[in-house]
């Protein structure tokens, strides 16, 4: 395989088991992946198939039962700044204003006041709250409080994002609302996002690269470029469900799923 960038993802013969009831239930692998720093990759696969756990093994939440993990070639053995993970449900500390949630990373850190609040100011600006900053998880929409959660991730300035299914529980019209920003983001920021998703149409949609995962014990049966551009510019959002490349590529995606 050619040599990755320094901040490049790899999975290596990667192959994971759970115990159950004493006996190893093959969950996942083996997976061989690249991903090169600032890709969008979705991941798409029906349930059980192992896009979770292999989410949080890159994580650092768990460790491989065969192969290696690794992130700018050194082994992922365990959780650390440089991933931030968005969860599906927004995972917020309701005592604390929509700012401080956001500061709590960098505050952990030890950096310091002022420029944590510059960071929760840009953030919160970024996802669209700047006017929400003193208001506390609870008075929020669920899709700003996720929203919030994304901010709170990013201003920990990690590497990578990686993101389970963080839309998922959401209604339709906050869903491509939040898809959307999620593409401004990554195009503002650079960061490498790993996003999982059960929805056909978001992985297409979102992913500058679209994996999917085969029924347990999971494996990469189809991995697409999905970047829709224009003379080398992406495609406005609200033009791209119209392409026929969109069309042809989701209808892909859709039979890799059930094969």
């Amino acid at each position: 395989m050619a040599e990755l960038a320094p901040r490049g993802i790899a999975f290596e013969d990667v192959r994971h088991h759970f115990s159950v009831g004493g006996a190893a239930v093959p969950a996942l692998g083996p997976v061989d992946l690249r991903i090169e720093p600032g890709e969008l990759v979705t991941i798409a696969g029906p349930s059980g198939c192992g896009k979770t756990t292999l989410l949080r093994l890159l994580a650092g939440f768990l460790s491989p039962s065969e192969g290696e993990v690794t992130v700018g070639g050194r082994p992922v053995d365990g959780p650390a700044a440089e991933r931030g993970v968005v969860f599906q449900q927004p995972t917020l500390f309701p005592w604390l204003s929509v700012r401080r949630n956001v500061e709590l990373g960098p505050r952990l850190r030890g950096v310091d006041g002022p420029a944590r609040r510059d960071a929760a100011r840009r953030y919160l600006d970024l996802v669209g709250l700047a006017e929400f900053a003193d208001h506390r998880p609870y008075e929020l929409s669920g899709g700003m409080q996720q929203r919030c959660q994304i901010a709170r991730v990013l201003a920990n300035e990690p590497d990578i994002v990686l993101m389970d299914e963080p839309f998922g529980a959401l209604d339709a019209l906050t869903r491509e609302r939040l898809q959307d920003e999620l593409l401004a983001i990554w195009r503002s920021t650079g960061r490498t996002i790993l996003f999982i998703t059960h929805s056909v149409d978001e992985a297409v949609f979102l992913g500058s690269r679209v994996l999917v995962m085969s029924p347990r014990p999971g494996r990469i049966v189809l991995d697409e470029r999905a970047v829709f551009t224009d003379h080398g510019e992406r495609v406005p959002a609200e033009e791209i469900r119209a392409l026929p490349e969109y069309v042809e590529l989701r209808e892909e995606v859709r039979r890799a799923i059930a094969a």
